[in-house]
């Protein structure tokens, strides 16, 4: 045995495990820093100049190849780890040294290279991450010819399995993490319920259409272009809306939009300008002053939509669906509303106060054409909105037919009870929650 600990290869086996087991505890650090740490964080520190950031921010842009290149190379110095401990201990104690070195190794690199060091590196992602991202840079560009042989067979392995890859995963996990901290943030205190709301309603107009929020064709106000002029006149005044279409015939041809602005400058013109005549308003044509209507379709996402009403300057779009047949309209207040909340001025006729009412029995009455979505926000419920965009629509929906005054349903774990009904459409409900 004396005789052993003078022998250079056993101090030179000794010092080699030691390094091996370094070199998996740096993997284990590498992986957890870069798969926990995060990328808003990360690319704040690459912004102010951290080199280790950006090379975190790089070997994490390919999460399956980090991955693999760094499971791969904690895998190998493991192995040769536990091959150089168990001939070392077996020149010491003989066949026993087998068993003796699968415990002691084992305990060892489990505390020591794997629960330690992840323990840390999850404690401070960022931090690790920065170091290890360098490192884990070329130990991916060394294993690159091997991460990919592992690559092609898991695909074969899980096209065996008929499982495919998402290649929108990364996106879609990265908005699902946002929005998962915004609500986390919120139940801990940390943020205000408006300001969830807020940055939610921002988050998911991309998921969104504009036949989820756009005003139904029934709550249109329209202009009969063959109406005389005083009409015309007399209507606009007692509009609460500075943009109505224009319609002849039926109120599926809408041959323009008109501006309050305009007619009012058309007015002025007729009766006050250089051109005025004796007629005075009887020559007032209000389709020539009118704006060429802009069509969009029911299915066009919220977010492309605004984009495309600030390149047109506009902020008014008329809604069809797939055969041109007139559906509502949409404003760019629609959308912003969607983020913001409620935006109410003097002249809209109807406030959240009268869609949203508790009662005293400590049920809530709903006005039937409240979306689901504002419904939830206004009340953190969470009734589902992927077969209705409305309260009524919802209930109908359920209750596969179009309900009287009275009737009372029970589903999603909320009671429903039908207040009002008028024609065919749902006005009012009471709901309360089942519990």
């Amino acid at each position: 045995m004396t005789a052993l600990f003078h022998d250079p290869s056993f101090w030179l086996t000794s010092f080699a495990i030691v390094v091996l087991v370094l070199l998996s505890a740096f993997f284990s650090v590498a992986e957890t820093a870069l798969t926990v740490s995060s990328q808003g964080k990360l690319k704040a520190l690459a912004d102010k100049g951290s080199l280790g950031a950006t090379a975190a921010i790089n070997a994490t842009k390919d999460h399956e190849r980090m991955v693999s290149a760094v499971s791969f190379g904690n895998a190998i110095v493991t192995i040769l780890a536990s091959a150089l401990a168990t001939a070392l201990l077996v020149r010491v104690f003989g066949a026993g040294g087998v068993m003796i070195a699968t415990l002691t190794l084992g305990i060892f690199v489990l505390v020591f290279a794997q629960v330690l060091p992840k323990t840390i590196a999850a404690t401070y992602p960022e931090s690790f991450a920065t170091i290890a991202g360098p490192l884990a840079l070329i130990v991916m560009w060394i294993l690159s010819p091997i991460i990919r042989l592992v690559r092609m067979l898991v695909q074969m392995a899980l096209g065996l399995f008929g499982v495919q890859a998402d290649p929108d995963r990364k996106i879609l996990a990265l908005q699902e993490e946002i929005a998962g901290a915004i609500s986390l943030g919120h139940s801990e205190g940390a943020v205000e319920k408006e300001a969830r709301n807020r940055l939610l309603g921002a988050l998911d107009l991309g998921q969104r259409t504009v036949e989820e929020i756009m005003r139904h064709r029934r709550q249109i106000e329209m202009i009969d272009a063959d109406n005389s002029p005083d009409e015309i006149i007399t209507q606009v005044l007692a509009s609460a809306h500075t943009r109505l279409p224009i319609f002849r015939d039926n109120e599926e041809n809408i041959i323009g939009v008109i501006h309050a602005k305009d007619l009012l400058r058309e007015v002025d013109r007729l009766m006050r300008g250089e051109e005025a005549r004796a007629a005075g308003l009887a020559e007032l044509d209000i389709v020539k002053i009118a704006m060429k209507p802009y069509f969009i379709p029911d299915s066009t996402p919220l977010d492309e939509q605004m984009r495309e009403f600030l390149k047109r300057r506009t902020h008014f779009a008329l809604v069809v669906d797939e055969y041109s047949a007139l559906r509502g309209l949409i404003t760019l207040e629609d959308i912003l509303e969607e983020i913001v909340g409620e935006i109410s001025d003097e002249f809209d006729p109807v406030s959240r106060e009268n869609l949203l009412k508790p009662d005293v029995d400590g049920s809530l009455s709903v006005d039937g054409a409240m979306t689901i979505r504002d419904l939830n926000r206004a009340t953190d419920w969470r009734l589902p909105d992927d077969e209705a965009n409305t309260i009524a629509g919802l209930v109908i929906h359920e209750a596969q037919m179009i309900p009287v005054e009275g009737q009372v349903f029970s589903f999603h774990g909320f009671r429903f009870e039908v207040v009002q009904r008028r024609e065919n459409r749902v006005t009012r409900l009471k709901i309360r929650p089942l519990n």
